[in-house]
């Protein structure tokens, strides 16, 4: 694949490693009907594009079967702690979460959660095409309206005529799905349970066809037929792309891996998919990881509205590499507001993250995943095509040794292309979006577009 962007060139000898050992996951299939489905928590909105597409937001159930066992959820540290007391109870909340993930070992538990997503549609589809839908999955930490400024470019583009459809996911504890899920959740989570969550909405509940019919907000569960036809075949009438990011770009890749026949091509933004090494002690208590728990827990969480939040985020050195447009609509859809638990003379809400911090500490303390991911990426089925999206900034922080960028993206070396992105580290989607979309479009076009219809095709202006 040609780019106007950079790209690392094909290795001249086979990647090599230490192998792990990969676990069979559970089954996929929901939680047995009836249900009494939750309301949605927060109201409906435009998008923060004018594409000529139209926004819903819709819930459905994840996986019944949960990988990880239930266990409780540690105490924040109480409002009058000393920072002394609040430093030992947040470190000792970090050692209590590291050795709850320390055994891979479970049978699974029955769980309902819930999983959220944004569904764009182009107006005036008929159901009578098979063009592209895109699948976007968050990184750790981040809302499902985070890719909202890329889409909005990509949709857009020239690339915008072959897109039918996106969805954009929100894991079990980000977000509105947090929202839904609160009290439910538990302080183990495992990767490979987003990948089986989003193979369930992938067979049970996405809708036959794209069109522009509205849907309800709670999706139904899709015939008996259709499913076990997609298990076996994949989709009559869809054509699915997978566009994950971080934590989102390893479980998208698992599902990929899992039931390779629901995917035609699939882009990863700088997935959290890492080569094992033979030091087994390395891999599950990385000094890296351990910052990042750490940097979650102590995350800021309140504001007294969302003016103030996004004051904030302007003095921040984490968001100051942001695209405005990013960091606004981060503040708008990553925030919600609650009655505040002050007295009557202050004001009646507050502006609170909707993803927890002890949640993204969750995600973040699970270090087994990314490298069974890695082990098993030769093996992804090469009918898909694989681009990765990767940092092009000089001194961007790499998943591995120094170097490791450029070898990882040849992992599975047939049907693979991949740019990096001038000026973004890690948070391509947030730092990038522009660039991102451009990257996306190229690589839609150039795979999907008729030969013949490339030039004639027109943005959606």
């Amino acid at each position: 694949m040609s780019s106007k962007f950079p790209s690392y060139l094909p290795l001249s000898s086979p990647e090599t490693w230490t192998p792990v050992t990969t676990r069979i996951p559970l089954a996929v299939y929901p939680p047995p009907e009836p249900l009494t489905p939750p309301a949605l928590p927060s109201p409906p909105r435009k998008p923060a594009f004018d594409a000529p597409y139209t926004l819903s937001t819709h819930i459905f159930p994840a996986c019944y079967m949960r990988t990880t066992r239930h266990v409780p959820i540690p105490a924040p540290p109480p409002e009058n702690a000393t920072k002394a007391e609040r430093h030992r109870i947040l470190q000792e909340t970090r050692v209590y979460l590291k050795d709850q993930r320390g055994s891979t070992v479970t049978d699974g538990y029955p769980c309902v959660l819930w999983n959220v997503a944004n569904r764009y549609v182009r107006k005036g589809l008929d159901g009578c095409s098979k063009g592209i839908t895109l699948f976007f999955a968050h990184a750790n930490g981040f809302p499902k309206e985070i890719w909202e400024p890329a889409i909005g470019l990509l949709l857009s583009s020239r690339a915008g005529q072959i897109i039918d459809e996106v969805w954009s996911w929100e894991s079990v504890q980000h977000g509105d799905a947090a929202l839904l899920n609160e009290g439910n959740l538990s302080a183990i989570f495992d990767w490979s349970d987003n990948a089986r969550d989003i193979l369930n909405f992938l067979l049970f509940y996405l809708p036959t066809v794209a069109s522009d019919t509205a849907l309800p907000t709670h999706l139904q569960r899709l015939p008996n037929e259709e499913t076990e036809y997609r298990e076996s075949n994949g989709f009559k009438n869809r054509t699915i792309v997978p566009v994950g990011h971080s934590y989102g770009g390893c479980t998208s890749a698992l599902a990929a891996i899992i039931h390779p026949q629901l995917f035609s091509s699939i882009v990863l933004v700088d997935p959290v998919i890492i080569k094992p090494t033979d030091d087994i002690n390395s891999m599950l208590h990385d000094p890296h990881t351990s910052t990042l728990v750490l940097g979650s827990l102590t995350r800021r969480e309140t504001w007294s509205s969302r003016e103030e939040a996004l004051a904030s985020f302007q003095k921040s050195p984490f968001f100051c590499s942001w695209d405005p447009a990013v960091l606004r609509v981060y503040v708008e859809c990553g925030i919600h507001l609650i009655p505040s638990p002050s007295s009557s003379s202050a004001p009646s809400t507050i502006a609170k993250l909707k993803t927890p911090g002890i949640q993204e500490a969750i995600v973040f303390s699970e270090t087994h995943t990314e490298y069974e991911t890695f082990q098993q990426m030769p093996t992804l089925d090469e009918r898909i095509a694989l681009h990765w999206v990767v940092p092009g900034k000089a001194g961007a922080g790499e998943f591995g040794p120094p170097g490791g960028t450029g070898r990882r993206v040849w992992v599975r070396p047939k049907n693979a292309s991949n740019v990096r992105i001038p000026g973004a580290g890690h948070l391509v989607a947030q730092e990038r979006p522009a660039s991102l979309a451009e990257d996306l479009a190229e690589f839609l076009l150039q795979r999907y577009a008729p030969a013949q219809g490339k030039t004639a095709l027109r943005a959606n202006l």
